[in-house]
């Protein structure tokens, strides 16, 4: 921060002083303006004129009086997190996922919706649009006290142009997502692959709390992954990190420009059903197939335990390639992998001793559907300018 008798340019001055001071209000609450100047090196006029200029924005409260040493009794302060609220917005397999969080990441409200078209990008959008609408007729929340929406497709996002660049699952491809949604939700809006959201979420709130490079492995219609490397979310060269459904694992087909990958055609959860349609009895539709096989497994039914064995195989060989490039302190399992339960996770790092040289620690995910969710809303909160005056935009990251 710049303090006392040095000079800049006045708006950037008074940015970053507004900074220092909602740094120190973020970490401790009940604070006067004479401790604020004190721990900013600011001048009393400057952090008073600066104060009462973010209570009037609603950034700052107070919040009651504090003790006296000697003078009149302090008035205290503390950062104000309700001010304004964010949204995150996840697509999974059919479904559409809001939120609404204030800017703690604390989720306030939220919305799910079925999509009618998967493969319908149009509708898609509009389904958004729609979602949107109704989360705020819910919940009765202000929509001009929403600073921006983070958004989570599936495929390759090129967050730069806006666009999906490669999407097997939706109708996105080359389509301006970013900038249709904005047109018509009147918000700022960052897109993210929906693993890369879901790989946020858990690395903020989750199991991934405590480690600054992981893996996080998603499987459900797809098999993508999210990668963290100290502590910052790899994305590549053309935001492609992490495909990892076109390893060349199983059977490999022709297939042309556009379809999934070998290993998505082989151990998807799409493929896995196939699979088990043929070979076991009872199969319900609207059941995890994972979960099912494992019951018939369990039950001692020869034929699952068969399939079973050969998906921790092959989902095996996928986390061993990428452990023996990444080496990360964890690997998530996810989608339908959280329903291998224990004794799948033991069975699969047993397998991963005698495949690589160092097993990372091995953890399902713990935020189930609400990964993306948290994800959307953190990519959002870190790309708000951090003055958070309201006049200015949402910064994209690139």
């Amino acid at each position: 921060m710049i303090g006392r008798g040095q000079t800049g340019n006045t708006k950037l001055v008074k940015q970053i002083n507004r900074e220092g001071i909602l740094h120190q209000l973020k970490e401790r609450t009940g604070m006067s303006r004479a401790d604020l100047a004190k721990l900013t090196e600011l001048s009393r006029p400057c952090v008073s004129s600066l104060v009462d200029e973010m209570i009037q924005e609603g950034i700052i409260r107070e919040v009651g009086v504090g003790e006296s040493k000697g003078g009149r009794k302090p008035i205290l302060l503390e950062y104000n997190f309700q001010a304004y609220g964010v949204v995150g917005a996840v697509f999974e397999g059919s479904t559409l996922q809001l939120a609404i969080a204030d800017l703690k990441g604390e989720v306030l409200f939220q919305y799910k919706t079925l999509l009618s078209h998967q493969k319908d990008g149009q509708e898609a959008i509009e389904i958004v649009e729609r979602g949107l609408a109704a989360l705020l007729t819910q919940s009765g929340f202000n929509k001009s006290r929403l600073l921006g929406i983070g958004l989570g497709l599936p495929g390759i996002t090129q967050r730069r142009e806006g666009t999906v660049s490669y999407s097997p699952s939706t109708g996105w491809m080359g389509l301006p997502v970013q900038k249709e949604i904005e047109d018509r939700l009147g918000l700022p809006v960052i897109i993210d692959n929906d693993v890369n959201l879901m790989t946020l979420g858990e690395f903020h709130k989750g199991v991934g709390k405590s480690f600054s490079n992981l893996v996080y492995m998603y499987v459900g219609t797809g098999i993508g992954a999210g990668i963290v490397i100290d502590g910052q979310l790899y994305r590549g060269v053309r935001e492609a990190s992490g495909e990892i459904g076109y390893m060349t694992i199983g059977p490999i087909r022709n297939r042309a420009q556009g379809e999934y990958g070998a290993f998505e055609n082989n151990y998807s959860v799409t493929a896995i059903r196939e699979k088990a349609k043929l070979l076991l009895k009872s199969m319900e539709e609207d059941t995890s197939v994972i979960k099912q096989i494992v019951t018939q497994a369990n039950q001692g039914i020869v034929e699952a335990q068969s399939l079973l064995d050969d998906i921790y195989k092959h989902w095996a060989y996928g986390i061993a390639n990428i452990v023996s490039v990444m080496d990360p302190g964890l690997f998530i399992l996810s989608g339908e992998m959280i329903h291998i339960g224990a004794n799948g996770v033991q069975t699969i790092h047993q397998m991963l001793t005698e495949l690589v040289p160092f097993v990372p620690q091995l953890k399902t995910a713990s935020l189930g559907d609400h990964a993306g969710i948290i994800g959307a809303i953190h990519s959002v909160l870190e790309a708000l300018p951090s003055t958070l005056n309201p006049e200015v935009k949402l910064k994209r990251r690139s």
